[in-house]
């Protein structure tokens, strides 16, 4: 049977094209590759299934293949020709290198998150173009969207369309049970399994949901199903949502493909462009994603400790340098020096307060002691904290502070401030 029907379409085609290999079923059709004689290329042949074709109107189907040939898109695999194989229509696209989804799928399983969404953008573009078009595929699914150059394309646009709108005009009432003829029942909209004279293009964002479902799962929502099964299930059912399948789903991307498999078309984005919006609201840091932001990572303790560490070595080397610094100009006066006028001057200049307040240093020789006041500042108790017996100060040239009238006694700071200013001005002058 294979050889016979290969030599029939070989019969259809000519010299004008060679068929090399059958590369297996399409769904609808029987695929082969040939080789076209006039351009020396690679091109695929498609040939509508003969329980198909029996039912469908060949001109019709031709005019609809036509229509679909008129679409020019990066994304898009377009169709070159088309014919009748003795009865069979068929017809002719480029071949494309690669693989299909169905193929990357089978033995990967999950995708990645970035690798669904540049796929997805990719066959998005090309049905917001067809759907611009007037075109609708109607079998969206992942034998149909070929992997090649790391570009995701979409071939058969326009293939189902043709085959119901022919088989209508012959009318073929029993071409809709066979369920192919109008998608595939794995990823076919409501309205498509109820066989809804309303099916429009939105029935290919429902069969895009789908595909999406089973790039970010490995399987279709209902898989494991009789055909008639899984039509009643994307009917009735509501498929397991696809966060708790795989909850590292962005949130954004798996409220999407909830959308799109809404059971009424109404409830469903309404165009390819709100889907591609979408897309890029999850893409950019200013949609969908959160915006990066710088976070200060925690020192670790060790590092912590070497940093103190070494600021506290550091600041202990800076002030042995300015104590030694200091030693070398002090060493460097003259011991025993007289005071020069200017050092007199500027002694002079200095407040009261700032004289009294200098204690003398410890290694100082100190005269005579001067007799006790007969009264203290504000009554004759002592106030706490002055010395029994004050003692006179004399300047010995290094210490500018230490120039104060030797016949003035030195008392706390807080009694000479609550002292009568005659008084302090009489000790002072006395």
């Amino acid at each position: 049977m294979t050889s016979i029907f290969r030599e029939q379409v070989q019969r259809a085609l000519g010299d004008a094209h060679l068929l090399e290999r059958e590369l297996g079923g399409g769904g609808m059709s029987r695929v082969f590759l040939a080789h076209e004689r006039a351009l020396g290329r690679k091109v695929v042949v498609k040939v509508l299934l003969p329980e198909l074709a029996a039912g469908v109107n060949v001109e019709r189907f031709r005019r609809e293949i036509q229509l679909a040939a008129q679409l020019q898109h990066p994304h898009i695999v377009p169709l070159l020709s088309a014919g009748e194989a003795e009865g069979l229509p068929y017809f002719i696209m480029p071949f494309v290198s690669g693989e299909s989804l169905r193929t990357r799928i089978s033995r990967q399983g999950e995708f990645p998150v970035p690798e669904t969404l540049r796929i997805l953008r990719d066959v998005i573009s090309a049905l917001g173009y067809a759907h611009s078009h007037g075109v609708i595929h109607r079998d969206v699914k992942p034998e149909n969207v070929l992997l090649s150059g790391g570009v995701a394309v979409v071939t058969d646009f326009g293939v189902a369309k043709a085959v119901t709108a022919s088989a209508d005009s012959a009318g073929a009432s029993g071409l809709t049970s066979l369920g192919v003829a109008l998608g595939t029942p794995a990823y076919m909209a409501p309205e498509q399994a109820t066989a809804s004279p309303h099916t429009d293009h939105r029935a290919d964002i429902y069969a895009l949901g789908v595909v999406a479902y089973e790039m970010l799962t490995g399987f279709p929502p209902f898989s494991g199903r009789s055909a008639q099964a899984m039509l009643a299930a994307h009917v009735v059912e509501d498929p397991e949502p696809l966060e708790r399948r795989r909850p590292s789903v962005p949130p954004v991307l798996a409220s999407l493909v909830k959308g799109c498999l809404a059971k009424r078309p109404a409830e469903r984005p309404q165009s390819a462009a709100e889907l591609m919006h979408v897309l890029d609201s999850i893409t950019t840091p200013s949609g969908g994603t959160a915006a990066t932001t710088a976070v200060r990572l925690p020192v670790p303790v060790a590092e912590k400790n070497t940093r103190s560490r070494g600021a506290l070595v550091a600041a202990s080397l800076a002030v042995l340098a300015l104590l030694a610094a200091g030693t070398v100009l002090w060493q460097g006066r003259p011991s025993g020096a007289e005071p020069t006028s200017a050092d007199t001057s500027r002694t002079a200049s200095l407040p009261q307060t700032m004289l009294l307040r200098s204690r003398p240093s410890p290694r100082r020789k100190f005269p005579k002691q001067i007799p006790w006041p007969q009264e203290w500042p504000r009554g004759n108790r002592r106030p706490r904290g002055a010395d029994p017996v004050p003692r006179q100060l004399e300047f010995d040239g290094r210490n500018p502070a230490s120039a104060i009238p030797p016949e003035l006694p030195w008392f706390p700071t807080s009694r000479i401030r609550s002292a009568p200013r005659a008084q302090c001005r009489n000790q002072s002058s006395g």
